[in-house]
């Protein structure tokens, strides 16, 4: 890390030059730029808030933030029509030490080069934010050590997220945890180990806790410093959400060292020490029951299509934190070859089967009265919102989706049609002739980094594991089942509990519809690949899609076919290697399991 420290050190005094650029007004332009040296940074309002600023750079802006394409595309959720594209290589199996495809350790310890300058030097009596109001500067300044503290939560959760793992001597271990700005010679001579998991993640969450107490529960109202006009930077409650997706994840079996968790095999694992494991699990549900609590944070919310696409200039209540984008580049990548897009994320079969019929039981029941002629009649409402399928009207075009060899959304209409059948609708505009060269539109999107369903079935996740379907502690607002109850009848539009009430009789059929809702209610927002690996579930279930023919009658035929692998066979797969270069110049890094 010492390089990468060094050279993001150039890249800080760099950007600091470019910030002023971006930054200078009227009353600065007489001074030459080669007069400024990096302590005027600290003086200059705006100089010092661009330091902080930087922290928020590479954050996702985008749902297909992995090498343009979404990383569901690298699980059994749905595949990429685009080879050579980031997550066709990761499906393949074509992660390295020195190919890290999903690396993000240089770009995080960057940004905490810059949060932690800000704290050390951005809050002094020698910067002001408001001149002339020393109340109004303060609050300004309280406003900004909220968003460093929840930044630099941030950018661990992202390092705990990516190289947390265990190792091949059973422990369970994170990143090197830096809490200060590093000198020169501090990188020169860094040999730092890697904190274990734990520590990791109660370093994250006090981070969330300070951040908390400093930043406004959310941006309303007309005040300049934490008006709607701050709107999209960190709040209070986005930490307490932050807070919740890391307790989760630090309660998860594949995070858990090998005295309270043994890995067997791909799919397989024991529980040793299960009263350590359940705590875990019970610190969760508390951390995520906290953040229900909050004021105004709402009940169980049903997504809607435009919340995500063609959506008002106002955001949905049921973002915590998102990115906002005005254009028509993910149509641009994901509509139908027909309507000028290329496709280039496509669902699965797979996917598809996992939504339940509308009475709520799965479709592999034959209570569920499936019929796989007419797979799409009485299913779950979220199958619509993620997925044209055959017989789907496109958008507001109006035309019928035919995947049939004859239409125009078959594999003979257009190489860069469906392998699998099935086309991306989630976060997708319907505006009619969106892509018309002659008329080319954009449309208002956002994508949610924090959701409040996220932490509704954080609770749900771990109150099942802590105390079983129906269990929880006096303090407690809700049970797993009234969560998971609301959500399939708000969300997926299921008002039937017979299949609920079978599944609550044990804590592991429970766990499966959990983790299934967590599937379709979280599909094509980065979920999947991270649940597979944190649940040590099966990750090799290879993609499927459908065909559809006409019979002798012309009737309509659907058959089922395996299309492309997920070469993830062996148990390092649960785990991403840590950067060989890093391994290289600090040798007390120890890097996860299988990886030497």
């Amino acid at each position: 890390m010492n390089n990468t420290i060094k050279t993001n050190k150039l890249l800080f005094l760099c950007s600091l030059c470019l910030l002023f650029f971006a930054s200078c007004n009227d009353d600065l332009e007489d001074k030459k730029t080669n007069l400024w040296d990096t302590s005027d940074v600290w003086t200059i309002s705006t100089m010092a808030r661009g330091v902080l600023n930087k922290a928020y750079e590479g954050m996702p802006t985008t749902p297909d933030f992995y090498g343009s394409n979404y990383l569901d595309a690298a699980t059994d959720n749905a595949m990429t029509t685009i080879y050579d594209n980031l997550c066709y290589r990761l499906a393949a199996g074509e992660m390295t030490q020195r190919n890290n495809i999903l690396g993000v350790w240089g770009t995080a310890y960057e940004k905490f080069q810059y949060i932690h300058q800000f704290l050390l030097n951005g809050l002094g009596d020698n910067v002001y934010y408001v001149r002339g109001n020393d109340e109004q500067d303060l609050a300004y300044k309280k406003r900004l050590e909220g968003e460093a503290y929840f930044l630099r939560a941030y950018w661990g959760y992202r390092l705990l997220q990516v190289y947390g793992g265990k190792t091949d001597d059973g422990q369970a271990l994170g990143y090197p945890i830096v809490t200060s700005f590093l000198t020169m010679e501090e990188m020169e001579h860094a040999n730092l180990p890697r904190d274990t998991y734990e520590a990791c993640a109660i370093q994250i969450m006090n981070d969330c806790d300070r951040a908390t107490e400093l930043l406004p529960l959310e941006y309303k109202g007309s005040d300049n410093i934490i008006g709607l006009t701050q709107l999209g930077r960190a709040s209070a409650l986005a930490a307490k959400a932050l807070k919740t997706q890391v307790a989760l994840l630090a309660a998860s079996p594949a995070f858990q060292p090998d005295s309270i968790v043994k890995i067997n095999g791909m799919g397989d694992y024991t529980i040793l020490d299960e009263t350590a494991y359940k705590q875990k699990w019970a610190r969760a549900a508390a951390v995520a029951d906290q953040c229900i609590k909050t004021t105004g944070f709402g009940g169980v919310y049903g997504l809607k299509a435009t919340d995500l696409a063609d959506a008002p200039n106002k955001t949905p209540s049921e973002f915590i934190l998102r990115s906002y984008f005005n254009n028509n580049t993910i149509e641009k990548r994901y509509f139908a070859p027909f309507y000028l897009g290329t496709a280039r994320t496509v669902p699965s079969q797979n996917l598809v089967d996992a939504f339940p019929a509308s009475n709520g039981f799965p479709i592999s029941d034959s209570r569920s009265n499936y019929d796989s002629q007419s797979p799409y009649i009485n299913r779950d409402k979220r199958l619509d919102l993620n997925v044209y399928h055959q017989g789907s009207t496109y958008g507001k075009n109006g035309l019928l989706v035919n995947i049939s060899d004859d239409g125009e959304f078959g594999r003979l209409f257009s190489e860069h049609n469906s392998y699998t059948g099935y086309y991306l609708a989630k976060g997708i505009s319907k505006s009619q002739n969106m892509l018309d060269i002659d008329a080319t539109k954009n449309a208002i999107h956002y994508y949610p980094l924090l959701r409040k369903t996220q932490v509704y079935l954080a609770y749900a996740e771990a109150a099942n594991e802590a105390w079983g379907p129906t269990g929880k502690t006096p303090e407690m607002s809700n049970t797993a089942y009234d969560i998971i109850k609301s959500l399939r009848k708000v969300s997926g539009g299921i008002t039937s509990t017979t299949y609920l009430d079978e599944m609550a009789a044990d804590v592991a059929s429970f766990r499966k519809l959990i983790h299934n809702e967590r599937r379709i209610e979280l599909a094509f927002e980065s979920s999947r690949y991270w649940d597979l690996r944190r649940w040590l579930d099966p990750l090799d279930e290879s993609v499927r899609g459908v065909q559809v023919n006409l019979d002798d009658q012309l009737d309509t035929v659907y058959s089922y076919v395996e299309v492309a692998p997920r070469n993830y066979h062996a148990i390092r797969d649960y785990y991403v290697p840590l950067p060989y270069s890093e391994i290289l110049k600090m040798p007390n890094l120890i890097n996860n399991l299988g990886w030497n």
